[in-house]
C-alpha cells in the first residue's frame, strides 16, 4: 500500500477525494471549523496550502469516509487476519498437508517488521534552532488551552524490557521547545514513563508526524500491552516499515515521516494541560500532565503537517475506530474464547458502551465472558457492557437493545460495580479516572412484550415523554440543578410501569435519533450514581433490581461544557466559504 503520506494524498487526488484550499487560513479555530463542516457533509479530505504563520501545508480529514479508509488500507489486512485466525483453528494440532495450504502466510509473515533505510526523507532538514512554533498546530475550540498536536505518533521504549509502544496522545504546545504529554490511564506510553519515573530517569520520546497511513492506524489500535504496533503497521502497509538511524543517537527515525520531533520527558515534572474539546463532545478539563522537551526537529524539505479535528461524534476518528474493530474482530474469539462478537459504539466515545454476543453453554457462563471483556486491555475502560447469547447485528443498536430488554431478568441480570477505573475523558462521575461500570444481560428466549407507546399522565418534574425503542422511554425532565431527586422520585411513580428502562434527558429530541441517543445517554451518566430502580432487593449480598430502571442522563453541574463553535468563527467561515472552494 502507501509508503508515506504523500503517496496516499496522490491516490486521493487521482480518486477525486481531496480538495486543495489555497486561500489563506488560520490554524486558530478557522481550519477546524472548515473541517467540521466538511465532515458533516461526508465531504473530501482537505489540503490547506496557505496556512497563516507557517511554511507548511496542513492535511486533514484524510480518513473521514469509508471509501478513504479503503483507499488507505485496502482489503488485504482484513483478509490476512481472517486467514490467520482460520489457520490457528485448523492447524491445532499441526498437520503437514494443512500447513502447505497456508504457505502464503509464511511469505506474508516474512514481510512484517522493520528494515534499515539510508538517505531517509525525514532527515532532509534539521531545524537550526528547535522551534515547535513553526509547526502549524491547530486550536480546535475556543476554550481549548492552546494549540494541540492532534495526530502525533508518539514512540517510546520500555526502560526495563526494551519493548516499544506507538500511540497517539494529544500534545499541547507550551512554547518553542515544550508540550504537554497527555498519557491517559491504560496507555502503553504512560506505562513506559511510569517505569522511567520509578527509576528517576527521563524517558526518551520521539514523535513522528505523517509517514505511512498504516502507522497512524497502528498507533490508534487498541492492541494488547507489549504487542508491537510496528508489526501491525507493516501488515497494514503490506511491507516492512523503513527506519533510519538518528544522527543524534537514540531511537531510530521513521524514514518516510514528514516530521520527527526528538526529545524526552523528565521524571516528576508536571504542567497544567487542557482544557481540550475531545472526541466525547465535551471539554476535558485542565489537569497536570508530564512535559515533553524537544531537542531537535527533523523534517522533509516540503513537509506536510497532518492533523485531525475531534468533537461531537461522528468525526474522523469514528471511521478509523470502526475500521479497526472490523479488522480485529476475528481475533476476539481467539483471545477471549467465550466471546463470539464484540462491538464498541463510536457515538459514545467507544469506551462508554460496548456490546457482545457471548456463549452460554452452562448457567451464567455469559457473565464470565463479560468479566473477561472488562479485563482485556483498553476494553477494561468500558463503562457499560451489554451481553446476549443470540446472534445479533451489534451495529443495529435499537434492535439489539430491544432484544435485551425483552429478555433481561432484572433481579439477576444487572450488575453495577462501583469504585472502578474510568476513562480519563469521561467526567460523569465528577472525579477523573474514577467511576463505576455496569453489565446488562439479556439471555435466552423473550420473556415479555415491550411497550411502544406512552399514554399515561406525566408526574411532576417530567415535562415530555417519547419512546426511543420498544421498552425504552425518554423523558424530558426539569434540570438537575432544580431537581436533583427527580430520577429517584420518578422511579417510585407508577406512571412508567409498562416500561423496562426510562432515560431522563434535558432534551426530548434525543429520543428521535440513535446517534444522539447513544451520545447523550452514555457519555452523561455514572452507573453507580445515576441508575435508579422502582425498588431494590438485597439477598445474599446481591442487589436485585425491579423495573422500571431509570438512567439520569441530565447534565450535572460538575460536567464540562459541550463543545460548540464560536459565533464569530462561524460567521467568518460562512463569509469565506466560496473563497475556500472557488
Amino acid at each position: 500500500m502507501h509508503k508515506n503520506l504523500r503517496s496516499f494524498i496522490d491516490t486521493l487526488k487521482r480518486e477525486g477525494e481531496i480538495v486543495e484550499v489555497s486561500a489563506k487560513v488560520d490554524p486558530y479555530l478557522e481550519i477546524a471549523e472548515i473541517h467540521r463542516r466538511v465532515i458533516d457533509e461526508q465531504g473530501k479530505a482537505l489540503l490547506f496550502t496557505n496556512v497563516k504563520g507557517s511554511q507548511f501545508p496542513v492535511a486533514t480529514n484524510l480518513f473521514g469516509t469509508i471509501k478513504r479508509i479503503e483507499l488507505a488500507f485496502g482489503k488485504r489486512p482484513q483478509e490476512f487476519v481472517r486467514r490467520a485466525v482460520e489457520m490457528v483453528e485448523i492447524l491445532l494440532p499441526p498437520k503437514l498437508g494443512k500447513l502447505w495450504q497456508y504457505r502464503d502466510m509464511g511469505k506474508t509473515a516474512l514481510q512484517l517488521g522493520t528494515k534499515k533505510v539510508k538517505n531517509a526523507p525525514v532527515l532532509e532538514v534539521k531545524q537550526a534552532e528547535t522551534d515547535l512554533e513553526k509547526l502549524p498546530l491547530l486550536q480546535l475550540w475556543h476554550e481549548d488551552g492552546g494549540h494541540f498536536n492532534t495526530l502525533p505518533l508518539v514512540y517510546t521504549e520500555s526502560p526495563t524490557s526494551g519493548k516499544h509502544n506507538l500511540g497517539i496522545y494529544r500534545m499541547q504546545r507550551y512554547d518553542k521547545r515544550r508540550t504537554g504529554m497527555h498519557w491517559q490511564i491504560g496507555k502503553g506510553g504512560g506505562f513506559h514513563y511510569h517505569e522511567a519515573e520509578q527509576r528517576n530517569e527521563s524517558l526518551p520520546v520521539t514523535v513522528f508526524l505523517g509517514g505511512p497511513p498504516a502507522m497512524i492506524l497502528s498507533a490508534i489500535a487498541p492492541l494488547p500491552e507489549d504487542v508491537p504496533e510496528l508489526m501491525l503497521a507493516s501488515l497494514l502497509a503490506d511491507g516492512k516499515i523503513g527506519m533510519a538511524e538518528n544522527p543524534l543517537g537514540g531511537h531510530r527515525l521513521l524514514a518516510e515521516a514528514e516530521f520527527a520531533l526528538v526529545g524526552h520527558v523528565p521524571p516528576h515534572e508536571r504542567l497544567p494541560e487542557g482544557p481540550f474539546g475531545d472526541h466525547y463532545g465535551y471539554y476535558s478539563l485542565t489537569h497536570d500532565y508530564p512535559v515533553f522537551y524537544a531537542v531537535a526537529v527533523f523534517h522533509r524539505k516540503d513537509a506536510i503537517y497532518p492533523a485531525t479535528v475531534v468533537g461531537k461524534p461522528r468525526q474522523e476518528d469514528f471511521f478509523i475506530g470502526d475500521y479497526l474493530q472490523e479488522l480485529l474482530s476475528p481475533l476476539f474469539p481467539v483471545v477471549m474464547p467465550g466471546v463470539r462478537d464484540l462491538w464498541s459504539y463510536g457515538e459514545t466515545g467507544f469506551h462508554s458502551l460496548a456490546a457482545a454476543v457471548v456463549k452460554e453453554r452452562y448457567t451464567r457462563e455469559a457473565l464470565s465472558a463479560g468479566f473477561r471483556i472488562l479485563g482485556e486491555g483498553q476494553l477494561a475502560l468500558t463503562k457499560f457492557l451489554l451481553l446476549t447469547d443470540a446472534p445479533q447485528d451489534l451495529r443495529d443498536f435499537k434492535s439489539l437493545f430491544e432484544h435485551i430488554l425483552a429478555r433481561v431478568e432484572w433481579q439477576r441480570d444487572l450488575f453495577i460495580f462501583s469504585q472502578t477505573a474510568f476513562d480519563t475523558l469521561d467526567y460523569a462521575s465528577g472525579k477523573i479516572n474514577h467511576g463505576s461500570k455496569a453489565i446488562l444481560m439479556g439471555m435466552g428466549d423473550a420473556k415479555r412484550e415491550l411497550a411502544r407507546e406512552f399514554k399515561d399522565e406525566l408526574p411532576a418534574g417530567a415535562i415530555k415523554a417519547e419512546p426511543f425503542c420498544g421498552g425504552c422511554l425518554v423523558v424530558k425532565g426539569t434540570t438537575y440543578e432544580n431537581d436533583k431527586e427527580l430520577a429517584e422520585r420518578l422511579a417510585r411513580s407508577d406512571a412508567f410501569d409498562e416500561w423496562q428502562m426510562v432515560v431522563i434527558h434535558d432534551d426530548i429530541s434525543y429520543a428521535s435519533s440513535v446517534e444522539k441517543f447513544l451520545w447523550a445517554t452514555w457519555t452523561r451518566f455514572d452507573p453507580a450514581r445515576d441508575i435508579y430502580a422502582r425498588s431494590v432487593d438485597v439477598k445474599n449480598n446481591h442487589l436485585g433490581y425491579n423495573a422500571p430502571i431509570f438512567i439520569d442522563a441530565r447534565m450535572k453541574s460538575w460536567y464540562p461544557n459541550e463543545v460548540e463553535p464560536r459565533e464569530d468563527i462561524v460567521k467568518l467561515v460562512d463569509e469565506r466559504w466560496n473563497e475556500y472552494f472557488s
